[in-house]
């Protein structure tokens, strides 16, 4: 199995010297450097989130993806993801095959629904049309990813008759992947279209996951779409021991886990619980390189998946130690976790 590795940011805004939070202009500055440092250790792909929060620096993650894409030479270049339900599919189309015309071909797309809602307020959307603004969405995106005339219609915006959306991808194929989360319709609507997925394990055992990725397969058989590939996105940090990388984690994950809890309802995070997370039996890939090289093996096998979407960016976490992560991911995790599925 050919099996890709690559890394994810939200740019999650980090604190100064002064223990405020840093201008989000220098965390994405921080992000440009950390794409530039996958690309130099040869990873496969790095992939820039897209939200609307204060404790986030990146909502256009295609103009960041922009200057990666001038900067590096080799590393595929991706959102992670684009929140389809918010945007327009043609322009996200064009935002994308411009960065695939600056990077010489290396432009992805990852749509979804997104982990927040900011969005919907933001451009005037209702939450109530949360399922039918992504489902109709999707349906235009995949009629203009074929590059070719077509007419669309639908209840979500204005009809549209028009010839190929300019401007065209020099292959005439722009990758686009689907990221989705439990929900089996998600998954089966992308074999539907024929769109690889990419599934966020953000908690659980990934053995949990493997009924889905059992019945996308099934999916894209019956659709006539057989082999396309599964991706996994799952946070992470790698220190040199098992025990440092805990000790720079897990104040940063219980920190960003209880906010998100206070926002939602749920019962504050323990030490326990997200130790529990850390376990070999967790959604978090934190350790040593032996670790989380052992981790993953285990993940990708168990679901059939061909690529690895290492979130290194967790919280509060600094940038140095970020950059530490991913230098020891691209020279130590990588090659170990391919020597373990040789």
């Amino acid at each position: 199995m050919t099996l890709e590795l690559g890394l994810d940011t939200f740019g999650d805004i980090a604190l100064g010297e002064d223990g405020q939070p840093l201008p989000a202009a220098t965390v994405i500055r921080e992000v440009l450097a950390e794409g530039q440092l996958a690309d130099r250790l040869g990873l496969d792909f790095f992939g820039v989130g897209e939200h609307h929060r204060p404790d986030y620096a990146v909502s256009a993650p295609d103009t960041v993806l922009a200057g990666l894409a001038t900067t590096t030479s080799h590393i595929r270049l991706g959102s992670s993801v684009t929140v389809l339900s918010s945007d327009d599919p043609i322009r996200v189309f064009q935002r994308f095959s411009t960065v695939d015309a600056l990077s010489n071909g290396r432009a992805e797309i990852t749509v979804g629904r997104g982990s927040f809602v900011e969005s919907f307020p933001l451009f005037g959307l209702a939450l109530q049309d949360y399922e039918v603004l992504f489902s109709e969405k999707l349906d235009l995106l995949t009629k203009v990813l074929q590059e070719r005339a077509f007419r669309w219609e639908g209840s979500v915006r204005p009809p549209v008759e028009t010839g190929p959306v300019m401007p065209p991808t020099e292959s005439g194929h722009l990758p686009t992947w689907v990221g989705v989360g439990g929900t089996p319709a998600s998954v089966v609507r992308a074999a539907h279209y024929g769109l690889p997925i990419v599934i966020a394990i953000i908690g659980g055992a990934s053995a949990q996951f493997a009924p889905l990725a059992d019945l996308y397969r099934r999916a894209c058989d019956e659709s006539g779409h057989p082999g396309l590939p599964i991706g996994v996105h799952s946070p992470g940090h790698v220190a040199a021991t098992d025990e440092e990388a805990r000790e720079q984690y897990l104040p940063h994950f219980i920190e960003q886990m209880r906010k998100i809890g206070r926002e939602r309802g749920w019962a504050p995070m323990t030490q326990e619980a997200a130790k529990a997370q850390l376990s070999p039996e967790g959604a978090v890939y934190c350790g040593s390189p032996e670790t989380v090289a052992g981790k993953i093996a285990r993940t990708v096998t168990v679901l059939g998946a061909s690529r690895f979407q290492f979130k290194y960016s967790n919280g509060r976490l600094p940038h140095d130690l970020r950059m530490e992560s991913i230098r020891l991911f691209g020279e130590e995790v990588a090659p170990r976790v391919r020597e373990l599925l040789r």
